[in-house]
């Protein structure tokens, strides 16, 4: 039975190339999800390896909470998680983060035996580098990281050119960001710093182990880099960590066991009041890599996700296939069953046909997929992203593939294979009494499930509407509502989607007849002979012609469904700017989100502006008290919010009134999550960076000490030379000692200064409570109320609201705040239009890979009804032998089966399109609150979709007509 099995797949194989070409898709995708998932982990290894080089770590031995760990715009902790470039200086745990050290620790460090180097890389994010163009230096790959870099800094670093920067007006690159910038050593060009713009000039390329995975990497001068870091955290004297390299291997790195040494011998020499500790690099890098990729671990189930769908599809065409070519066999099966074979065994010729179809489909795959992530690689560094990782598939990563491919081929003979098997010979013997069961049956069992799938969708938008306004009740039971409520809106929402979708599968058998009765009548009266021969053909056959469309509908159907979501997104938020938004004009920077103090004040000083808003982000913030505490965005606004820039959309209180007494504007959800109203008085919890005066007064005294400790020991040691008679020798020792002394009286007072992060707690009343979707997930208060929380250091400005001052031309001002913030580089002003615009093409960007990924099972499904019409046209032969015979023509029998492949496509467009948009506005009413306030159905792209649903069933008609008309008239006529 085997070899009669494979027999009859060699001789369908042409038969098979379009489920061969399904399959390979959907395992490509399998296999490319496991290859990228690994090429992007060797990618992290290789960037930790190289960027967290160091051989031991000392930091903080207290675990910081997130809402302590981000008040501070610590750069060198934030950037570190995302990529490659968080570098070798900070080093941080991405996924912990600890109380900072003391930089002093350094000295002590320094003596401990088999200690090579100690230092203390700066990081510095939000420094825009200028290129050779005049424009700012950007990539899609990481953000601009800046680094305190010199000798011995970085091992993994190695200058290719030049040397390392020594002020603040000079810049060593990373070679790639010297290339995308278009500079070389000795050209000029400019820094964004924190402070404004500098001129500044490359003195050094450097080269790293490892790709940055596109980061722009600017090496400062260390105690530039020191300068601004110390700015930005507002802490004196105080870093992440310190890094260590050991000198153990001659500089090279340490092995496991020699880093624990190092750790051992570092940690018996830590003050017991430093607040710190030794850890091995190896634990560090480990610890990143391992939190780093956590953080892209979305990516391998999103393209799982598109590999499903290409499989779930692709198992239709299958199914297809397979029906037919046993409907075609059956007379061969049933002389099998008449010498004797059982029912099994004839089964498993249709299965050892399946596995063949199975394991060359997957092979095909298996290369198709590694192509697929070769192809992204190259891509990635094509729009400045290389990446070094290996993008090889492993074993494992194939024997999925080939086991995931076999199993979809399975699961859509298994049906087909068991109706060969469990059919009586002798009807199988006789075609014509072999016709195609009832279909109303499918159909009751379908409608049940879209009815069951619809009242689904129902409890979650009655759970959503529940949740958004306390007046509303799920159902009179109380527990029922306790149980929808503790099960959330998911569940509903995915299980109805799925019981839709299933159902009208199962249905769209029994949806045939009718609909193409009504899709063909336009064909039948337009074209009468074709077009009413091409309806009766799609009734003849109604579960392959379901199976076909039901192919298309998946794809449809989802693309549907994003298009509605994305069109009500972006109706909801040029509704939020139409009708909320009362400012003229809008800025904010592109670099690290904080806008600088100085292209605020440039902005306030342009001629024309009549009012700033700013809207500044307090860091760390929470609210109650004890165990209790709850924390929410926090911005500090202007009292112009509501009148300038926000009309507010009140649910109780007066939030104008509120903002301007210095009491708290709370969003709806913020206020119904901590059962906040108006009137209550709530504790709200800070933090201020300030001066630590006592332990400034100690870093001064222990400094002095030092200073007058040397100048004696250089005292001392200028009357020893003196007494042993040699005065050039105690003259320059005295020498020495004076310019110690001067030194001393000209350091700077701030390297001295020591800051701790104080707490601060303020009793404040609820004013007001809003519904604005902007506003609904955050806390506002007024700058005098945010001073007591906060200070410079821990709060920034994000965005700026700019109005015109009455009778002043929109348009000429909008030409004068460009001018004014050009020299910033990074702050971006827009008008209400290209606000809207921007919030648009942020939803198409998010959207734009789900729709590139979601058309591979548009098609396939259009393999699909290429593959059905090939069939059919393979089993009508005779039939349209007989029309040509008798006088249809060519160009007829082209245009019946291209009226049968469009009856197809636009029955499964038409079901995709209905059901996607249901399931469309099921969501955006479910997340109304969330942000979705208005629902939007793109009509014209749901049109589009049917007029190319037609183009696809013309095409999909081509190589089958062109098959059929092949064969000659007489040898049709006479095919058995």
């Amino acid at each position: 039975m085997i070899r009669i099995g494979l027999r009859d797949a060699r001789a369908h194989f042409g038969r098979f190339i379009m489920s061969i070409i399904a399959i390979a898709l959907g395992v490509s995708f399998v296999v490319g999800s496991f290859c990228f998932r690994e090429m992007m982990s060797s990618q992290v290894d290789q960037m930790m390896a190289s960027n967290s080089d160091a051989d031991v770590y000392v930091r903080g031995t207290q675990e910081q909470k997130d809402d302590e760990t981000g008040m501070t715009m610590d750069s060198s902790s934030s950037s570190s998680a995302s990529t490659s470039s968080s570098s070798s200086s900070s080093s941080d745990d991405a996924s912990k983060t600890y109380n900072r050290i003391d930089a002093s620790l350094v000295d002590d460090i320094a003596k401990v035996d088999g200690v090579k180097t100690v230092s203390i890389t700066y990081s510095i994010s939000g420094i825009v580098l200028v290129g050779h163009d005049g424009n700012a230096v950007s990539t899609t790959g990481a953000p601009t990281v800046s680094l305190g870099l010199g000798e011995g800094t970085w091992r993994s670093a190695t200058l290719r050119n030049g040397r390392w920067a020594t002020n603040k007006n000079e810049i060593a690159l990373h070679s790639f960001a010297a290339q995308t910038a278009g500079l070389a050593i000795g050209d000029t060009t400019k820094i964004v710093y924190p402070d404004g713009v500098t001129d500044v000039k490359v003195v050094g390329i450097f080269d790293t182990v490892s790709s940055q995975a596109g980061a722009i990497i600017v090496g400062l001068a260390p105690d530039t880099a020191k300068d601004y870091f110390q700015q930005q955290t507002g802490q004196i004297g105080m870093v992440r960590n310190i890094g260590v390299y050991g000198s153990a291997d001659g500089g090279a790195p340490l092995s496991v066991e020699q880093q624990q040494t190092l750790v051992d011998r570092i940690n018996k020499v830590l003050p017991a009041d430093a607040k710190a500790h030794a850890v091995t690099g190896q634990q560090v890098r480990d610890d990143s890599a391992a939190a780093t990729k956590k953080a892209l671990g979305f990516i391998q189930p999103l393209i799982l996700i598109f590999a499903i769908i290409a499989l779930f599809v692709g198992s239709f065409i299958i199914a297809n296939t397979f029906s037919m070519i046993v409907r075609e066999s059956m007379r061969g099966y049933a002389l099998l069953r008449s010498v004797g074979a059982s029912p099994a065994q004839v089964f498993s010729t249709v299965i050892v046909q399946a596995i063949v179809l199975g394991l060359v489909g997957s092979g095909a795959g298996i290369g198709l997929g590694w192509g697929m992530v070769r192809l992204i690689v190259a891509v990635l560094g094509r729009i400045g992203m290389p990446m070094s990782g290996a993008v090889d598939p492993s074993a494992s990563d194939m024997l999925i593939g080939l086991i995931v491919g076999v199993l979809v081929t399975l699961i859509g003979a298994a049906l087909p294979a068991r109706r060969a098997a469990m059919a009586p010979p002798i009807q199988a013997m006789n075609e014509t009494v072999n016709p195609e069961k009832p279909v109303w049956p499918r159909g009751v069992i379908g409608c049940v499930m879209i009815v069951l799938g619809a009242i689904s969708w129902l409890l979650c938008w009655r759970i959503a509407l529940a949740k958004s306004d306390d007046a509303v009740a799920i159902s009179p039971l109380t527990w029922f509502n306790d149980w929808a409520t503790a099960i959330g809106t998911g569940w509903p929402l995915g299980v109805g989607a799925g019981l839709v979708v299933l159902g009208v599968i199962v249905l769209a058998p029994a949806l045939v007849g009718p609909t193409s009765v009504i899709l063909g009548w336009i064909p039948a009266h337009v074209f009468t002979v074709t077009g009413r021969l091409a309806t009766r053909n799609l009734a003849r056959s109604k579960r392959r012609t379901a199976n076909t469309a039901a192919a298309l509908f998946v794809g449809v159907a989802i693309v549907s469904c994003l298009g509605v979501v994305a069109s009500s997104a972006k109706a909801s938020v040029a509704g939020i700017v139409d009708s909320g938004l009362k400012s003229d004009f809008s800025a904010m920077s592109a670099a690290n989100g904080r806008i600088p103090d100085d292209a605020i004040d440039a902005i306030k000083k342009t001629d024309g502006v009549g009012s700033v808003s700013q809207s500044r982000m307090l860091l760390g913030v929470t609210y109650g008290s004890g165990d209790d505490k709850t924390s929410a965005m926090t911005f500090a606004e202007q009292p112009s919010l509501f009148t300038d820039v926000f009309a507010p959309v009140t649910n109780s209180g007066d939030a104008d009134r509120a903002l301007r007494d210095g009491e708290l504007v709370v969003g709806i959800t913020v206020a119904k999550d901590n059962g906040w109203k108006v009137g209550d008085t709530v504790t709200v919890n800070g933090k201020q960076v300030v001066v630590d005066e006592e332990a400034t007064a100690k870093a001064q005294a222990d400094y002095q000490a030092q200073v007058q400790s040397h100048i004696a020991d250089l005292s001392a040691q200028a009357q020893a030379l003196l007494a042993s008679g040699d005065t050039a020798g105690a003259q320059a020792k005295t020498i020495e000692a004076q310019k110690a002394a001067e030194d001393a009286k000209n350091v700077d007072p701030s390297t001295l200064v020591k800051t701790k992060t104080q707490t601060t707690q303020v009793r404040a009343k609820v004013g007001a409570i809003i519904e604005n979707s902007v506003y609904r997930s955050m806390v506002l208060m007024n700058d005098d109320l945010a001073g007591k929380i906060a200070n410079e250091y821990t709060m920034f400005t994000i965005m700026l609201f700019i109005n015109a001052k009455h009778g002043v031309d929109t348009a000429t001002l909008k030409t004068r705040l460009v001018d004014a913030v050009k020299s910033f580089y990074v702050v971006n002003v827009q008008d209400r239009e290209e606000f809207k615009s921007t919030m648009s093409t942020m939803v198409d960007q998010i959207l734009i890979i789900l729709y590139a990924l979601l058309a591979l099972s548009i098609v396939i499904a259009v393999f699909g009804i290429v593959n059905t019409l090939a069939l059919s046209v393979s089993e009508r032969t005779r039939e349209i032998g007989l029309l040509r015979a008798i006088g249809t023509s060519r160009p007829q029998v082209c245009g019946m089966l291209a009226i049968e492949a469009s009856m197809i496509a636009v029955l499964g467009t038409l079901l995709g399109v209905v059901v996607g948009t249901g399931a469309g506005a099921v969501i955006q009413q479910v997340y109304q609150s969330n942000g979705l306030e208005r629902l939007s159905v793109p009509w014209s792209q749901l049109g589009l979709f049917l007029v190319l649903s037609i183009v696809i069933g013309v095409v999909a008609a081509l190589p089958p007509a062109r098959r059929a008309l092949m064969v000659p008239v007489l040898n049709a006529v006479a095919t058995d």
